[in-house]
């Protein structure tokens, strides 16, 4: 079968259209996203991400370490240069399609011999054996971006700088969340230190008593040495929670960008409110909202143009190039008009022949790192849905410990209370009062854990729907 020039270009423009159809199909979003996240019936889409973090947040000082941290934090920073770098480079990018023009100066000194033609032409025309040349000019050259080459790499460079925008803004949304879960461990550790103190001088009351007691010789002294091993681990609390408070200061000093150091704080763990209720929106919002979800679809437009580019390497490029300035033998007639003048202009096409099996591998490359980013971009929408789900369930469930929690830590400080009247009165034995008072610390201790989890989850569920950026 024989194929004229205009059947070899109908074939491969029907398999240009046929690609970037395959292309806009590969990139299209997840249509198989739930109604709903796991456990919520709604269909309001009003979210909780739409609020900015400096309303989302009520302790000020928090507030105030969060503004340090986006100040000072230095992935933010590297961040911040990675996205000034993403712009340089697609700004170089949009120039793709404009013609290059240079400027040249050349000159040249050919001494020829004397015993050739060149030689004897020289003495007779110029009246020595020697040739100079002086030329000036500008060099234009342009490439007609017929199979749109140069626009999809315009596309990527685009796609690309957005990516990085977007990843700067999921690091931001990264670092809100750390100082804020952080700064809550903080407050639940100083929480847990002022427990430790006060079962502390509990213990202190009533080994003061049992000595009494022992003393008296009402007591043995198994029971002194039971009430100090009690009062002991109380007293042993107190170093281990100096350290934690110490360490966890340092990890927020250096989330803020600085070094080890306290952190200056008014809040106190039980004065923060827990709020019930918050929006979750539905699942198509993340798509928007989340912005590692549009990082990872922005990847995905940027794969699919480096496709087009590879594509396009099939094809003859058409380069049109144009030279033209003034030439003399000597400087004094460099300006000599219109004398000195030259000037040329050419066009090309330059069609693969040899090389096609490496660009036939290059495009199928092209292809394969476009199905990787939409497999990509998929996954991060299941990871973005799961998040937003274990958050929602975390915040259900953390409630009803919490409420459990605090009915148990009121019914042993009652229960506390009576075993301390009742071991004065002789009417309980120090065995009780010391379960008692083990109790209720576990309790106490269990319950600031319990609502610094439920306030972690709430920060949790604002990140999952993408909030923080802004």
């Amino acid at each position: 079968m024989k194929f004229t020039l205009n059947t070899y270009i109908k074939i491969h423009l029907l398999i240009f259209f046929l690609a970037i159809a395959a292309g806009a199909f590969a990139q299209g979003k997840p249509s198989d996203l739930p109604q709903n996240f796991r456990n919520v019936t709604t269909t309001d889409t009003t979210n909780i991400a739409d609020i900015k973090w400096k309303d989302f947040f009520e302790a000020t000082d928090l507030k105030q370490l969060i503004s340090t941290a986006l100040a000072k934090n230095n992935d933010l920073q590297i961040a911040e240069k990675n996205l000034n770098i993403a712009n340089l480079q697609y700004r170089q990018a949009k120039w793709g399609s404009v013609p290059q023009l240079n400027a040249f100066a050349n000159a040249s000194s050919t001494r020829v011999s004397d015993n050739s033609l060149n030689a004897l032409n020289a003495k007779q025309a110029l009246g020595q054996n020697h040739i100079d040349d002086f030329t000036a000019g500008l060099n234009l050259s342009w490439e007609a971006d017929i199979w749109g080459k140069i626009r999809n790499r315009k596309k990527a460079a685009r796609a690309e700088y957005l990516q990085t925008a977007e990843a700067k803004k999921a690091l931001q949304t990264t670092v809100v969340a750390a100082v804020s879960q952080n700064f809550y461990n903080l407050l639940m550790l100083d929480t847990q230190l002022g427990i430790a103190q006060k079962t502390l001088q509990l213990n202190d009351s009533i080994q003061f008593a049992v000595n009494l007691q022992y003393e008296a010789g009402q007591v043995t002294l198994l029971a002194k040495q039971q009430t100090e091993a009690q009062r002991l681990v109380a007293a042993k609390l107190i170093p281990q929670l100096e350290q934690s408070i110490a360490i966890q200061e340092n990890a927020l000093s250096i989330l803020a960008g600085g070094f080890p150091d306290a952190i200056a704080r008014n809040s106190q763990l039980n004065d923060l409110e827990l709020k019930a209720a918050y929006a979750s929106g539905i699942p198509a919002q993340l798509l928007a909202k989340r912005p590692d979800v549009k990082s990872a679809e922005l990847a995905l437009q940027a794969a699919n143009a480096r496709v087009g580019v590879a594509r396009a390497n099939f094809y003859p490029s058409l380069n049109i190039t144009a030279s033209g300035g003034v030439n003399a033998f000597e400087l004094s007639n460099w300006f000599t008009m219109p004398a000195s003048l030259f000037g040329s202009i050419a066009g090309g096409l330059t069609a693969p022949l040899l090389n096609n099996r490496k660009i036939s591998s290059q495009f199928e490359i092209a292809k394969a790192q476009r199905d990787q980013a939409a497999i990509a971009f998929r996954q991060q929408v299941l990871v973005a849905v799961g998040e937003v789900s274990d958050a929602l369930v975390a915040i259900d469930k953390l409630e009803e410990q919490y409420a459990l929690a605090g009915e148990r830590t009121l019914t042993l400080q009652k229960a506390v209370t009576n075993a301390n009247l009742l071991f004065r009165n002789g009417m309980a034995t120090y065995i009780e009062v010391i379960v008692a008072q083990g109790n209720l610390l576990q309790s106490e201790l269990e319950l600031a854990g319990i609502k610094k989890d439920r306030l972690a989850a709430n920060v949790n569920l604002y990140r999952a729907l993408g909030g923080g950026w802004e």
